[in-house]
């Protein structure tokens, strides 16, 4: 086996998107002749914790890690948060609008945390991990994966005190084209700043990967190289040999997985639901909006001001052990993509297990982007843009049509390509030309 060091903050017992991807392809690299080493936080501030991913890690699996400082503690205290509340990086707010407190703690966290707020954990982190390099003879790459992006400057300090280092940056999302950087209040400083970093990681990493063509198409420019790759997110078919019920028969479920934020908050599809309940009493009835996860309170506040509130059902943060049950008894999958500046390359890791699940989906999006790439050869995905209420109300009730006579079914296809053995093959094989 040769070995390669992951340098990640998510790893299990986190849960939420940010750890699936990695433990994934650790889960299977092993059959391509790699084994990994994980460096990680010893205590970090996961927003998320989901006991059920320690299952997927190989007890055998070597884990180093070191304590982490993050401002988590003073910002609850500045912002007036509960001590045991946890925090998302992402723009989600759950219960009031937007504070004084919080507008100014999010100046601070775009100006003064550069990268990001685990930007304390760098120094230390080279400084261990050089000593862990130079001892041991048997680490032939390293990989970093962010966000957070603190991850990449570890490796960025680590190349530049050994060049020879084979270094892969592991982007599962844009740096300074992330759909809320405009919302983090940057001064022409700190933007600057951050353009900077991030071209310094694209020059100096021997590879770079990220998980959509548009993304890999930002970074060729943003670094000026040409050699951007793609390895997709996807599915464990594995995750799907479950023992989940079969849908309600008695109950009609749009089900979203995942945190719904504001930009994902799309007033066309309350409005052709809310149409569909007046004109139809057995859908109305019948229908149950499960959301699942995180969500801004601008999606609740559309959802019931749509007339929709005794539909509404509101689920907290499931395990992914659970997720994937209840994606499976869904009836339609609700897959509404961030109506943002830069969507073109975002592609919901979500949607690689919807597809797992064989269940319809709704998804709901510009036509011309990554997206599309994916669903657009499947038959059982609905596919409207964003505004087009009249697509919405028809793509749901013909489902639920299909739904009433028992020919609601998914026919996805060879969906292969996604499976996250070959995309830990994929990763194999970029080592193995890495190493020669």
């Amino acid at each position: 086996m040769k070995k390669f060091l992951l340098i990640t903050y998510y790893w299990p017992p986190s849960g939420g998107a940010g750890v699936i991807r990695w433990v994934k392809h650790c889960k299977y690299i092993g059959e391509f002749g790699w084994e990994p080493i994980i460096y990680t936080p010893e205590n970090p501030h996961f927003p998320v914790l989901d006991d059920s991913m320690m299952g997927e890690v190989d007890s055998k699996f070597e884990v180093l890690k070191l304590p982490i400082w993050e401002p988590y503690e003073w910002y609850k205290k500045f912002t007036g948060r509960k001590k045991e509340e946890r925090i998302y990086s992402g723009f989600i707010n759950e219960h009031k609008k937007e504070s004084l407190a919080q507008k100014i703690a999010v100046f601070i966290r775009g100006n003064f945390f550069i990268p990001d707020a685990r930007k304390f954990w760098i120094k230390p982190s080279v400084k261990f991990l050089s000593r862990v390099l130079k001892e041991r003879d048997d680490i032939e790459a390293i990989i970093t994966t962010g966000p957070p992006n603190s991850m990449h400057m570890i490796g960025l300090g680590l190349k530049k005190k050994m060049p020879d280092l084979k270094w892969i940056a592991d982007f599962r999302d844009p740096w300074t084209r992330i759909d809320f950087y405009d919302r983090l209040r940057l001064t022409k400083l700190a933007d600057r700043k951050h353009h900077r970093l991030e071209r310094q990681v694209l020059n100096m990493a021997n590879e770079v990967v990220t998980v959509t063509w548009s993304w890999a198409d930002d970074f060729r420019h943003l670094g000026r190289r040409a050699d951007i790759k793609v390895i997709t997110n996807g599915f464990d078919p594995l995750d799907f040999e479950t023992d989940a019920k079969q849908p309600d028969t008695n109950i009609f479920s749009i089900v979203h997985l995942g945190s719904m934020n504001r930009d994902r908050n799309i007033p066309a599809l309350w409005a052709a639901l809310a149409e569909l309940v007046k004109e139809n009493e057995d859908f109305s009835n019948r229908l149950r909006i499960v959301l699942i996860g995180q969500n801004d309170r601008a999606v609740i506040e559309a959802v019931e001001g749509a007339g929709l509130g005794t539909q509404l059902v509101n689920v907290p943060y499931v395990p992914h052990s659970e997720a994937v049950k209840r994606m499976q008894q869904a009836h339609l999958l609700l897959l509404p993509v961030n109506n943002a500046p830069n969507v073109s390359g975002y592609v919901p890791g979500k949607l690689f297990e919807y597809l797992g699940a064989c269940r319809p989906i709704l998804c709901i999006s510009p036509s011309d982007i990554d997206v599309r790439k994916v669903v657009d050869p499947i038959s059982s995905v609905y596919t409207a843009e964003y505004e087009d209420q009249a697509s919405i109300k028809e793509h749901i009730a013909n489902a639920f049509e299909d739904y009433l006579d028992g020919s609601l079914k998914a026919n996805t296809g060879d969906i292969s390509n996604y499976s996250r053995k070959t995309l830990a093959g994929m990763y194999a094989t970029l080592l193995n030309n890495l190493v020669i």
